[in-house]
């Protein structure tokens, strides 16, 4: 189901397609850093389209992804690689979702020790992640 989604001031709109009603959360050094928190995705694959505004935002933060935003609120809208073929949104910005549910943490040897979620999750680490990833470019 596609959902609709914007920034707090409303500047920066756009639509995305969830492709699950799994929630993920990213604690690196990065997120943490950007979000004051893990950053709450959700995976929308390509299907993110933003109406065109000159308040939207593209952070490069390293060299195989980056980060949208609103230049106005500073809400942070996603995370996604490069190529724009993986889009994961935050997941609060998208209106009228249901039945999501947490269910993976990514970078968890990056995770500080004053936070931890009650739910059982699925846990990778930051070198699994990049595992994973050029695991995907080889198939």
């Amino acid at each position: 189901m596609t959902a609709t989604g914007s920034c707090l001031c409303g500047e920066v709109k756009f639509t995305a397609t969830p492709a699950e009603n799994k929630v993920g959360v990213c604690h690196c050094d990065i997120c943490r850093t950007q979000t004051a928190g893990p950053f709450f995705g959700i995976d929308c694959g390509d299907s993110l389209e933003i109406e065109d505004t000159p308040f939207f935002g593209i952070y490069r933060s390293s060299e195989w992804a980056e980060r949208g935003f609103c230049k106005k609120c500073g809400t942070v809208i996603f995370w996604r690689t490069h190529d724009k073929e993986l889009n994961i949104i935050s997941v609060d910005t998208l209106k009228g979702l249901e039945n999501l549910t947490l269910d993976h943490e990514v970078f968890i040897d990056s995770k500080p020790d004053y936070y931890n979620f009650a739910e059982k999750t699925h846990k990778m680490t930051g070198q699994e992640v990049f595992d994973a990833f050029a695991a995907g470019k080889d198939s």
